[in-house]
C-alpha cells in the first residue's frame, strides 16, 4: 500500500528540521522567490478566522 506524500507523522522538531533543509536546498533565486511569494501568505488582522492551510475538522454543534 502506497502512503501519501502529504502526510507525515513526526514531531514539531522534526518537521522544522526538515523544512530547514529543504529550503538550504533551494538555490538562492529560489529562496528569493519563496521570499516573494510569502507575502502572497499574509492575512487581514481585522478578520475574525486567520486563515491557514491546514486541514482542520470542525464537529458541527447540533441545534
Amino acid at each position: 500500500m502506497a502512503t501519501d506524500d502529504r502526510i507525515r507523522f513526526e514531531t514539531k522538531a522534526e518537521s522544522n528540521a526538515r523544512r530547514e533543509r529543504e529550503f538550504l536546498a533551494l538555490t538562492p533565486g529560489e529562496r528569493f522567490q519563496w521570499f516573494l511569494r510569502s507575502f502572497d501568505e499574509r492575512y487581514d488582522p481585522n478578520a475574525k478566522e486567520r486563515p491557514t492551510k491546514n486541514f482542520v475538522i470542525r464537529k458541527q454543534k447540533k441545534g
